[in-house]
Order: structure tokens, then sequence, then C-alpha cells
């Protein structure tokens, strides 16, 4: 399918299921206010130097925001197939408002480098809370035949907008001047949208986004919410376990997000190196592999459509995961070892490394989103998309607080890159065995 059929598609399917577009406003304005929120406050905890971070430190900030949401995940997952997925979500993306302006308070009162991840790690969680509740509810306002079309398109779109609201909050800094105020404006701004979000979820009919009644299904069973909550973890896993085309995804997807984490901490560091009063020029690098891995997940939306249909999916999340493999040995490995005028062209492996991680990523996740949404019925997806975001979060942390033991402070450490290549290695052994259990 080419881009010009998937944009045909996309305004069919926009047509025929009006309430789509309402949705998709949903995603575009969460990713467009995540994109100014996190961009804001790189700047002022990752590259301040009033703000030392090391390894570790980076490591700890990252465990104290990610962790406690991904440990109750699966059982919120619950509540979007127990309760109105119109309310959770509207009580979310309002939670997430309030959380941002509490973090603009926390910089514009000086606040310690740790409380101000908390900060951003619950707004993160929150975030992903609210992924998963419009990847659950897509079905039910778009028709099968759309899913993956529209997926990709979405994709596409949503990786733009969180690319814009980090340059919009990149513009803000640099027109307020460097420091805690300017970040903390850049970041209230970032609540608007929530408020967008929040305003198109309004608009919804209750129980328009599912799930279905409990009366409404048959032979099941009701049950206080309480216990529904509990029982989140395992249905959720219960239900992904029963697809191997699911599990697939999931393997690819914790293989990726434990590489990313070491890289994310790679990237930091080696991006710090030299001047440390030379916050705009770290800054700016940053940035610049902010963009090549949005534009990385910006092309995986044109490569999914593509080699899904002619792969399959477990097949595509094997190639996706031999390629990132080559990536990580040939493109990353340089900037752990390279010195003096080489430095610099190792930094441009770099970007061309995020640029190709995004995309293998981002396909991989494309390829989960259309199994799940496809192969989990809709009482359980809701539990099976938060099980999903809960693999996203720990292995991802996971590998931060492993390679913060084992990195300097300025990410010369080629052995941790040769490791990460070996995790890959590990995931496609994993879908293997999986591609040859009973179900």
């Amino acid at each position: 399918m080419t881009v010009r059929d998937k944009l045909a598609a996309a305004r069919t399917g926009l047509r025929e299921n009006p309430g789509t577009l309402r949705l998709t406003g949903v995603r575009l304005s969460a990713q467009f206010g995540d994109g100014m929120f996190q961009a804001a406050l790189s700047g002022a905890i990752l590259f301040n130097p009033e703000r030392e971070t090391d390894p570790v430190a980076i490591a700890g900030g990252f465990a104290a925001l990610l962790l406690p949401y991904s440990i109750i995940g699966p059982y919120a997952g619950a509540l979007l197939d127990r309760w109105d997925r119109r309310l959770v979500l509207l009580v979310a993306t309002v939670l997430r408002a309030v959380l941002i302006v509490a973090t603009a308070i926390g910089l514009l009162a000086g606040i310690h480098a740790t409380a101000l991840l908390l900060g951003a790690l619950s707004v993160v969680g929150v975030s992903r809370f609210v992924g998963a509740g419009v990847s659950a509810s897509l079905p039910r306002v778009l028709s099968q035949r759309w899913l993956v079309p529209m997926n990709s398109v979405l994709a596409t779109v949503a990786s733009g907008c969180a690319i814009l609201g980090a340059g919009v909050a990149f513009s803000l800094i640099g027109l307020i001047g460097a420091g805690d105020f300017a970040s903390a404006v850049a970041v209230a701004t970032a609540a608007t949208g929530s408020i967008v979000g929040a305003v198109l979820v309004a608009g919804f009919r209750p129980r328009a986004l599912g799930p279905e009644r409990v009366d409404d299904v048959p032979q099941a069973r009701p049950r206080s919410t309480v216990r529904a909550i509990a029982a989140g973890l395992r249905e959720g896993a219960t239900s992904a376990w029963r697809s191997r085309e699911v599990t697939t995804t999931f393997l690819g997807i914790g293989a990726h997000r434990v590489v990313f984490g070491a890289d994310t901490l790679l990237m930091v560091l080696v991006l710090r190196r030299g001047d440390e009063a030379a916050v705009g020029k770290h800054l700016a690098k940053f940035s610049a592999a902010i963009s090549a891995t949005g534009a990385g997940m910006l092309t995986a939306a044109v490569v999914a459509p593509f080699l899904i249909p002619r792969l399959g999916r477990p097949r595509t999340v094997v190639a996706m995961l031999a390629v990132a493999t080559v990536v990580q040995l040939t493109l990353v490995t340089p900037i752990t070892i390279a010195t003096g005028d080489r430095e610099r062209q190792a930094e441009l492996l770099l970007l061309a490394a995020a640029f190709l991680l995004g995309l293998a990523g981002q396909v991989i996740k494309l390829t989960g989103d259309a199994a799940m949404q496809i192969n989990i019925d809709d009482a359980h997806r809701g539990q099976v998309f938060a099980l999903q975001d809960t693999i996203f979060n720990i292995t991802f942390v996971l590998a931060l607080a492993g390679s913060a033991l084992l990195i300097p402070a300025d990410g010369r450490s080629p052995g941790l890159v040769m490791g990460a290549a070996a995790v890959y290695g590990c995931g496609m052994l994993a879908i293997a065995v999986n591609a040859r259990r009973r179900v």
C-alpha cells in the first residue's frame, strides 16, 4: 500500500467513522503536549550544570517516575475494560494537566532535580495510560478493515506532533532565555495539549468508547470493580499468552526497549561531553537526536504497511530486530571509542543510529498495536494494552539502572553497546522458541 493509498484509506475511514476524528484529536493533542513537556525538562535537568546528574542519578530518576505506574499499570488496565473508557480518559487527561502545572511550579520554586523527575515521570505514566485507552478505544469507532492503515497514518502524524511540540518548547526557551523560568513557561504551556484532549473526550457519549457492558457479554460473570482491578495482570497476561503473534510483539518490544534504555543513557552522557557551560550546544545536539528518532518513527508509518502484509507480523518483528542489531554494532559503537576530530563523525553516526532505531522500534510497536487490536477481544483489550505499557516502561527502566552501574560518566563503554546488541539476539531467539509453542 502506497502513501497515497494509506492517506485515501484514512480519509475514507474518517468519513465512515466520524468518532475516529475526535479520538484522533485526543491522541494528537496528547502527543503535542508530551513533546513540549519532555523537551522543556530535558534542558532544565539533563543539560543544566547547576543540576549535575550522574548516570546513577539519571537512572534513579527514571525509575522513580516509571516503576510506580508500571507496577499498577496492568491493574489500571482493568479499568479500561470495566469502567466507561470515556470517563477514564477524561479523568486521566485532566490529571495530566494538573501534574504538568505542578511540575512547572516546582521549576519556578527551584526544587531539586529528583523531585522534578518524579513529576515528569508521573506525567509520562499518565500519558501512557491515556495512550493505552485511546488504542483500546479505536476499534470501537473504526471498522477493523481500516485499523492497520489508520494506525500507520496516526503514528506518522502523532510523531510529527511530538516533534512539533518539542520544537515549540525549544523555541520558547530560546526566546525567553535559558534557565528554570523559561523551562517552567514551556512546561506550563504543554498543559494545553491535555486541556484540548479533555474537551474532545468529553464530546463522546457515555460508553461510546466501550467496553461492552457486563450484561451484554455472553456468559460474562459480574464482578466487583475491586476484583476486576486485582485480576487485571492475570487476565491481561493470559489473553496475550493465548496469541502467539501478540506474545511475539511483546518479546520484540521488550528487547528493543532494553537496548533503547541503554542507548538513551549513553546518548545523554556522550552529548554532554566538553564544556559544561555550553548548555545551548548540548541541548541542540540532544534536540537533533530527538528529531532523528522522530523522523525514524515517521518513516516507520510508511514502512510498516509495506512490510506487514508481505512478511507477516512475526517476521516483521524479527526483521526489525535484525536491522537494529546491525545498527547497534556499526553506528552506535564508534561514539564510545572516538576521540579528537573523529568524535564529530561519530556523533553524526549516532544521529543515523537514532533514526534507524526509531524506525525499527516504531515498526515493532505498530505491528504489536495491530496484533492486539485484531487478535484480542474488546473485553480484555485495555488490559493487554496496559500490560504492553508495563513491559515498555519496566524494560526501559531496568536497562537504565543496569547501564548506570556499568557506564562511565563520559559514556565510553563499547562493552555496553555489544551487550545491548546481544539482547536483540536473545529477543530473536525467544521469538523463534515462541513460534513453536502450542496455543
